[in-house]
């Protein structure tokens, strides 16, 4: 049930106004909040604008206005100074249930500004850069500060049966490999890009129906550049940066008159954390643990900006028969507790010391390591970080400097709803 107008409830308790300076704003008409700067986990985003859809005013306090700040778990934004029909009401206490995000700027030295939920200022083609977008909303999982967040009990385990001495590996890179781009491939698209039939042959009971918007040419994961033949996993993804919506499919193959042919399909929603709405607990997608790959992968141009402001995916050899959200599928018979489900969450110890002498590639990588961590997406090579082909990148410095940060450096962030068999 919707709740009250913020406004209307301010209205009743005008006796708290206030005058202050630089207050922010929520407009009625639209539900529109703008704010110039708000807290979050540690960071602090300015010029954050956001449709808040369903709210509960619990309270005006008056007094001095303080710095606004969000709490995603408890969903409380406390505003110092918020403007409504030219008056002023001071320190504001709002439940929010319901919004959606429109753009924010993390405010980071020399970092630019992030857009999140909205993708339509992303650039066109393959491989192409969101310009500051990124996907899902700013206290989504794959974009929430986890640097603060408690250990899992039985961390060292679990980092043991991935490998302690193990160094990460870039699976991603500049060139070719084995005659194919190294890492895995996307493309991004307007809203005129044409839909054509998919035809799911394993898991169509798991995957959200076509047509989805995937051109004839678009980029698989493992294409040789010969134009021979090839194998593997054959991922394709394609953003369709209008609607906001993402395309994933699995063992994907091109048919005659513009169709293609895949083991299954998933469409996620990049403006919402209802991410597939469609998705039934212990369903998977393109990817073994159920979750979106896109998301997840390291891009050359945010790296090269310095700043990384999300959580990647990564692989392991042997998981376990469970899963803990963001993920919804598990892949595997094996049900040892010292074994990682799938959506298990990693992060760079805090003592770790990112080396000056590292590239700005590598640096931005390893802090978004200790501030977003990783997620267990599939199984394969252990600590296999995931990331998109771009001719960018340094190789050798990615192979080096990654390799060096062994998993001992690691830790597992508690795990919080775990389903199991």
């Amino acid at each position: 049930m919707k709740r009250p107008h913020l406004a209307a409830t301010l209205a009743t308790v005008s006796a708290m106004a206030l005058s202050a300076h630089a207050a922010d704003n929520f407009d009625p008409a639209t539900n529109a909040l703008a704010l110039d700067a708000v807290t979050l986990g540690g960071t602090t985003y300015r010029q954050v604008r956001a449709t808040v859809s369903a709210y509960t005013l619990l309270g005006v306090d008056g007094g001095s206005a303080q710095a606004n700040s969000f709490d995603a778990g408890t969903r409380l934004l406390t505003l110092g100074a918020i403007a409504y029909q030219g008056q002023t009401y001071n320190n504001v206490r709002v439940r929010i249930d319901g919004y959606t995000l429109q753009s924010a700027s993390p405010d980071t030295p020399g970092g630019s500004g992030t857009t999140y939920a909205n993708l339509a200022g992303a650039s066109l083609g393959a491989g192409a850069s969101l310009n500051g977008a990124l996907p899902f909303p700013a206290d989504n999982a794959w974009n929430t500060d986890i640097s603060g967040a408690a250990v899992d009990p039985n961390s060292d385990a679990l980092i043991a049966s991935i490998g302690l001495t193990r160094g990460l590996h870039p699976d991603f890179g500049a060139g070719l490999y084995d005659g194919a781009p190294i890492g895995i491939p996307y493309i991004v698209v307007g809203g005129s890009q044409a839909k054509v039939p998919i035809t799911f042959t394993d898991y169509g009971d798991e995957s959200d129906p076509g047509p989805y918007p995937v051109p004839s040419n678009a980029p698989i994961e493992g294409q040789l550049a010969s134009g021979a033949a090839f194998g593997g996993d054959r991922h394709v993804l394609v953003i369709d940066r209008d609607a906001n919506r993402l395309y994933e499919m699995g063992n994907a193959y091109p048919q005659a008159g513009g169709s293609w042919q895949a083991s299954g399909g998933a469409v996620f929603r990049l403006d919402s954390n209802t991410v597939r709405p469609t998705a039934q607990p212990g369903w998977t997608s393109a990817d073994a643990a159920g979750l979106p790959i896109f998301p997840g992968l390291v891009r050359y141009d945010e790296a090269a900006s310095g700043v990384i402001r999300h959580a990647f995916r990564f692989t392991v050899a042997s998981t376990r028969k469970a899963y803990v959200p963001p993920a919804t599928h598990w892949a595997s018979s094996a049900t040892s507790v010292n074994l990682p489900p799938m959506g298990m969450r990693v992060r760079l110890k805090a003592s770790y010391v990112i080396p000056a002498s590292f590239s700005t590639e590598t640096r931005a990588i390893l802090q978004a390591m200790k501030t977003y961590g990783m997620l267990v997406a599939d199984n394969g090579s252990n600590w296999y970080v995931s990331g998109a082909p771009d001719d960018r990148w340094n190789n050798d410095k990615l192979v080096s400097e990654l390799g060096s940060v062994k998993g001992s450096s690691f830790e597992v962030v508690r795990m919080d709803g775990l389903v199991t068999p």
